[in-house]
């Protein structure tokens, strides 16, 4: 197996590094009796860069929302060992989310659609608009602060929909497929650019995908997931340096390792 990737089952190594999460036996069956995952465990630790890899209908997107909060989970426990809680002892989950399409308000500028969340938040107008700013400029749009969203391209339109998933400095960013829908150049530069971002603010990412080549060039670990119902049978560790650029991208390390991970999904597909 290459240096720059050792497929570990089930779990990564114990770091030091403080945990965000632990979603222990998590399972999520909707109303109409569809199982969509089971028995999920995942760790997250502060500052990791991780990918969720899968085939279609394997239940990633079900996974994100449940860690976002946008619903619960059938069984199973997912903790947040170091938040919060409110008077009802509810986890006060501290995440920015990013979605598969950007879902802009086509009637606000830039500015405004990064500020939304601040507003939501009863921040002052002022300090909404400036930290919207720095929030805008961090992912290179610092001059289309008034644009519109029909002013923007999909690469442009995706960039605003991270920037307002930044915003608040959330702990966790979630991100379901956010570069699918984009040309392969746009897509590697903002692989480049948030892996950039990522380095400097170090926040914590959980990112869905369907690409191997996406997850590898990105991830420190990916979690590869199985359809039918949904659940992870693989957590790889990609021991590559930061930062990565496109001379990764042709070298023998990273072909190495995406024909271990393609051999891990080929696996989930199979299984």
């Amino acid at each position: 197996m290459p240096a720059a990737l050792r497929a570990i089952e089930p779990a990564v190594e114990a770091s030091p590094a403080r945990p965000v999460l632990h979603a222990r036996g998590v399972a999520k069956r909707f109303s109409n009796g569809t199982l969509a995952v089971t028995g999920v465990d995942l760790d997250l630790r502060a500052g990791e860069f991780v990918s969720l890899l899968g085939p279609s209908g394997c239940g990633k997107s079900t996974l994100l929302r449940l860690i976002a909060g946008l619903g619960e989970a059938s069984a199973g426990r997912i903790d947040w060992p170091t938040t919060d809680h409110d008077s009802h002892g509810r986890p006060m989950r501290d995440v920015g989310f990013v979605f598969q399409e950007a879902t802009l308000m086509p009637w606000a500028t830039a500015q405004r659609n990064v500020m939304l969340p601040l507003i939501l938040k009863r921040v002052p107008a002022k300090e909404a608009a400036a930290r919207a700013d720095a929030a805008l400029e961090a992912v290179g749009l610092g001059s289309f602060l008034q644009a519109y969203p029909r002013e923007l391209s999909g690469g442009m339109k995706m960039r605003v929909s991270i920037a307002r998933a930044l915003v608040t400095r959330p702990r966790l960013l979630l991100m379901d497929e956010p570069f699918a829908a984009l040309d392969e150049i746009t897509r590697q530069k903002l692989n480049d650019d948030l892996l950039a971002l990522w380095a400097r603010q170090r926040f914590t990412v959980l990112f869905v995908t369907h690409s191997v080549f996406e997850s590898v060039y990105l991830s420190q670990r990916i979690v590869v997931m199985a359809a039918r119902p949904g659940r992870v049978i693989a957590d790889v560790a990609t021991d590559a340096p930061f930062p990565r650029d496109a001379s990764f991208r042709i070298s023998p390390e990273y072909a190495a390792a995406c024909r271990t991970v393609s051999a891990k999904l080929h696996e989930a597909i199979v299984s």
